[in-house]
């Protein structure tokens, strides 16, 4: 039967391209009534057949950019798949090979070769511009216009300058290549960069204005304590005020800063020397029988610290039963003033004086706690 046949695909060294039809239409005849095994071995002999045809067109599409290797191996390709849907009924296997494997190459450049993403629109848009551009060239003897380029493929010249645009986007620069010359300098160097600050330039535009609405020492204290990173004891020795003193001037600018930028019109200013200036520190001292009680009041600054620890020396030395010193009007210590409390614990340690620390205030009391000194209540 004519489905059994036998007759052998002529191999490449016997037979030219010209008998690549009657190979293929042997094939077909060999693989009727073949196990799959079988059409697999006819299948490749086909394909080896076929080779150089599939090498003569990937050769012609070589010096574009693509490897002629990369080439080669896409039209092979396109000549598997042309045999594999080989139909005889259907015509000319040359023809139909020929068709496939080109359309395999055009598809690989196509999708595979360009450095960044265009759509399929413009990609195809730009080959028409291409060949369009050689004819009109070849006919005008110049170089076309986009006028002309839109009148000859019927496209809007919106359209066109995209595509002539969008060309570039074929073997993009590398952002690596140097600039020029003897220069270090690399193209993407001269690149611009998002720039994270910009979101805040209303806000610093804001803030300086209101910065001048704060008085003169409030926005000198700001500009040491932010810009010019100093610490809060250098800023207080600077202006011959305490460290707690600074504290509270900063956190009061800071809230009235926040209020003014949140506000629709910024708050007024509140400036007062009870709420500018710390309360001075009150020290007295009472001898109740055989206790002496150190009352202390105000708050405790570096100054303050002076009279609080020769009060607590003088208590401790006159030997009585028990020192205690009385916190209950006292706003805050800074770090002077912890100093002074415990110079006068380390004095009555020495000298067997019972010293206890009472009504202690919520934020003295943390501030003991974190020297290592919590009180008796």
């Amino acid at each position: 039967m004519f489905g059994q046949t036998t007759t052998p695909t002529p191999p490449p060294t016997e037979r030219g391209l010209e008998d690549l039809d009657a190979a293929a239409l042997a094939y077909a005849a060999r693989i009727e009534g073949l196990p799959p095994e079988r059409r697999q071995e006819a299948r490749d002999d086909l394909v080896r057949f076929a080779l150089p045809f599939a090498g003569r067109l990937a050769r012609r599409y070589r010096g574009r950019g693509e490897p002629l290797e990369d080439l080669e191996q896409v039209a092979r390709l396109g000549l598997v798949n042309a045999v594999d849907r080989y139909d005889p009924e259907r015509g000319s296997f040359t023809a139909y090979a020929a068709i496939t494997i080109v359309g395999e190459i055009k598809r690989h450049f196509r999708d595979r070769t360009w450095g960044v993403h265009v759509p399929r629109r413009l990609r195809d848009l730009i080959l028409e511009v291409g060949q369009a551009t050689a004819a009109l060239t070849s006919e005008l003897s110049r170089a076309p216009s986009v006028a002309e380029l839109a009148e000859r493929l019927e496209t809007p010249e919106e359209e066109i300058l995209a595509a002539l645009e969008s060309a570039a986007g074929y073997s993009p620069a590398s952002l690596n290549a140097p600039v020029g010359g003897e220069s270090s300098a690399e193209f993407g160097d001269l690149v611009g960069e998002s720039d994270n600050a910009l979101e805040s330039v209303d806000d610093r535009v804001t803030v300086s204005g209101l910065l001048h609405r704060l008085p003169w020492r409030e926005r000198r204290i700001l500009a040491m304590r932010f810009y010019g990173n100093q610490t809060q004891a250098e800023i207080a020795a600077r202006f011959g005020i305490s460290q707690m003193h600074v504290s509270r001037l900063l956190s009061r600018a800071l809230t009235w800063l926040r209020q003014a930028m949140l506000a629709d019109a910024p708050p007024p200013w509140q400036n007062g020397a009870a709420e500018s200036e710390p309360a001075k520190t009150r020290i007295s001292v009472k001898q109740a029988g055989d206790r002496v009680v150190v009352e202390v009041g105000g708050e405790v600054d570096r100054d303050g610290a002076h009279q609080l620890r020769r009060a607590m020396l003088e208590a401790v030395t006159g030997q009585p039963r028990e020192v205690v010193v009385d916190l209950v009007g006292a706003g805050g210590f800074d770090a002077g003033g912890i100093a002074a409390l415990m110079a006068g614990r380390d004095a009555a340690a020495r000298t067997g004086v019972p010293l206890r620390l009472t009504r202690v205030q919520p934020a003295v009391r943390r501030s003991l706690a974190a020297a290592g000194m919590p009180p008796a209540d």
